[in-house]
C-alpha cells in the first residue's frame, strides 16, 4: 500500500507532507521530477527528506506556531533547491550541500530521539541557545554551516563557566552527538567539535552527600502535602544506591520476596556492559518500605508511582529544606551517600563496587577520597594540642 502524499507547495521540486507515526505527524520532503525516461516509459522522480515534521491537528498555540515556522523553513529550502536544480538540470545527481537553522535541526532531533538521555540533549540545546544569544541578535536564524571549530572551543569554555563537576562534559558529549548527526545528514561537511574535549576530575565527588545522622533527620521530617511515593523512593535509594533512572522503572517483578533480593538491569549500562545486572540484598525494613505486591499484574506493576524528574527534584529540595539540612541534595546524592556510608561502616571497596554495579573499582575511589576528607575533618575537630601542655 502506497503512502499518501500531500502537496504543500508546487514547483520542481515539490514540497510534500507524508503521514507518519500512525498519522500523528507529517514528515516533510522534496520530490524532484527529472522528466520523461524513454527506457521506463515514466517520469523519473527522486525524493529528498528534509527531517522536518509537522504536528497533525495541532491543539495548542505553541504547536500551531511551530507548524507555521516549520512550513516557512521548508518553503525557503524548497525555493533554494529549485534554483540549484535549474543550474544542474543536465545531471541526475543532487548536490549534497544543504542549509538549515541549527536550532531547528536540534528541535527535530529531539522530537525523534527515543533514548532516555533526552533530558540532557534538551539541556545541551538550551545551553547552545543561551551561548548564541550572547553572540548574535537572531540565534534562531543561525545556520548550521556557520558553526566553526573556534566557536565550539568557546562554547566548551562557556559550558565550563556554567556547570560544575562533570556537568559541562556531559552536556558537551550530548552536543557532539547532535553535531555528528548533522554531519551524517549532510548539513555540515565536517564535525566542528572534533578534537575538543572537556576534561574534569572524574574521581572527585562534587555532589553533597548525607551523613547517617542527616538521613535519620530527613526520614523523621514530614510536611504538609508531601508526596509519599517520592519519600519512599528516595529513602530506598539512600539504602540501595539506585539511580533515579533505575528506581522509577522498578517493578515488583524485580524483587524476589522469598529470598529478599532485588535484581535489575541498570539503564545506564544496558547493552554496553556484561555486568549491567545488579543484585542487592533487601532487609526487612526495605521490604516493608516496598510493601506487598498488588494481586493483579504484580510483576509489571511499578513499585513507586513517581512524577517527572523535575517535579520529584523540586519536592526533594523542599523536603531537605524542611529538615533543616543546608546542602544541595539531588537524587544522585542518594547513591553517593549510600556508597560513602557503607564504606564508613566497614564495607570493602569490592563489595561497594558490586552493589553499585560498577565493573571495576576506579569510580569507587571517589568515595574513599571523601572518607579520607571526613577523617581529616574529624581529627581537626579536636582541640588544638598546645606545646606547653606536653
Amino acid at each position: 500500500m502506497r503512502q499518501a502524499k500531500y502537496t504543500i507547495e508546487s514547483g520542481n521540486p515539490k514540497l510534500l507532507k507524508t503521514p507518519i507515526k500512525e498519522g500523528k505527524e507529517f514528515s516533510l520532503s522534496l520530490e524532484y521530477n527529472f522528466g520523461y525516461n524513454s527506457q521506463t516509459g515514466h517520469s523519473t522522480r527522486k525524493r529528498e527528506r528534509l527531517y522536518l515534521y509537522l504536528v497533525v491537528n495541532p491543539r495548542t498555540p505553541q504547536q500551531r506556531e511551530k507548524n507555521k515556522e516549520t512550513i516557512e523553513l521548508a518553503k525557503a529550502i524548497r525555493r533554494e533547491r529549485e534554483q540549484e536544480f535549474l543550474q544542474q538540470r543536465e545531471g541526475y545527481r543532487l548536490r549534497k550541500e544543504r542549509k538549515i537553522y541549527i536550532l531547528d535541526f536540534f528541535d527535530n532531533y529531539i522530537e525523534n530521539y527515543d533514548k532516555k538521555d533526552v533530558r540532557m540533549i534538551k539541556i545541551a540545546r538550551n545551553r547552545f541557545f543561551d551561548f548564541l544569544s550572547l553572540h548574535t541578535n537572531e540565534p534562531k536564524l543561525f545556520m548550521a554551516e556557520s558553526i566553526t571549530h573556534e566557536m565550539m572551543i568557546k562554547f566548551a569554555e562557556y559550558l565550563q563557566s556554567r556547570s560544575v563537576g562533570e556537568g559541562a562534559r556531559t552536556i558537551f558529549q550530548r552536543f557532539k552527538k547532535v553535531m555528528k548527526n548533522c554531519v551524517e545528514k549532510g548539513y555540515l561537511q565536517t564535525d566542528p567539535t572534533q578534537g575538543i574535549v572537556i576534561v574534569c576530575d572524574t574521581l572527585a565527588l562534587k555532589k553533597d552527600i548525607l551523613s547517617q545522622e542527616e538521613i535519620e533527620k530527613l526520614i523523621a521530617t514530614h510536611y504538609h502535602h508531601e508526596n509519599p511515593e517520592i519519600r519512599k523512593a528516595f529513602i530506598f535509594c539512600l539504602y540501595t544506591g539506585l539511580r533515579w533512572c533505575d528506581v522509577k522503572d522498578l517493578t515488583f517483578g524485580n524483587i524476589d520476596f522469598s529470598n529478599k533480593l532485588l535484581r535489575f538491569e541498570q539503564d545506564k549500562t544496558k547493552g554496553h556492559s556484561s555486568k549491567s545486572w545488579v543484585t542487592i540484598p533487601l532487609n526487612d525494613g526495605l521490604l516493608k518500605l516496598v510493601g506487598e505486591p498488588p494481586k493483579h499484574f504484580a510483576r509489571v506493576s511499578p513499585i513507586f508511582g513517581l512524577p517527572s524528574f523535575e517535579s520529584a527534584t523540586k519536592s526533594l529540595r523542599y523536603w531537605v529544606k524542611q529538615a533543616g539540612i543546608d546542602k544541595r541534595i539531588t537524587w544522585h546524592s542518594a547513591r553517593h551517600s549510600f556508597a560513602t556510608n557503607i564504606l564508613i561502616n566497614g564495607a570493602n571497596v569490592k563489595t561497594v563496587a558490586s552493589l553499585l554495579g560498577h565493573s571495576d573499582l576506579t569510580y569507587v575511589e571517589r568515595y574513599t577520597r571523601v572518607i579520607d576528607t571526613l577523617k581529616e575533618e574529624a581529627i581537626n575537630s579536636l582541640p588544638e594540642l598546645k606545646h606547653e601542655q606536653i
